[in-house]
């Protein structure tokens, strides 16, 4: 898996420009002023890191993702899951729900989730013992 890793302030400036992509360098300084409280020279700067990690792309001073947010998610889930809890989905799932109430509504998707993992996984295998 590619590596999506992203510091705190490079996700932050990442998430703003997700939602609001495509948008002008300037009015990303903007934004990034009104909601993180950055200076011009903060927000350039880890606008530069982005571009140079290749998350992003600023030409002409428009500013554009060059990654999804499912993308880096999803590393950043998965690099969790291995550092914290060893690769454990029990163990985090433990340490998550635990003095946690789920609503009914939250534990059918999660159980959803779980029946379409198994049920891919289950097809996966099936595939493999036909070769």
């Amino acid at each position: 898996m590619k590596e999506f890793r992203l510091y705190e302030s490079e996700y932050r400036l990442l998430d703003l420009i997700w939602r609001e992509e495509p948008l002008k360098s300037t009015e990303l300084v903007k934004l990034a002023f009104k909601e993180l409280e950055w200076k011009k020279s903060t927000c350039y700067t880890v606008l530069k890191k982005l571009e140079t990690k290749g998350f992003v792309q600023n030409e002409k001073a428009v500013v554009t993702s060059l990654v999804v947010r499912e993308q880096v998610q999803r590393y950043e889930s998965e690099a969790l899951l291995t550092r914290s809890f060893g690769g454990s989905l029990p163990a985090f799932f433990n340490t998550f729900l635990k003095g946690r109430k789920l609503t009914r509504q939250e534990a059918e998707e999660i159980y959803r989730l779980i029946e379409d993992a198994v049920a891919g996984e289950e097809k996966e295998s099936g595939r493999k013992g036909d070769e």
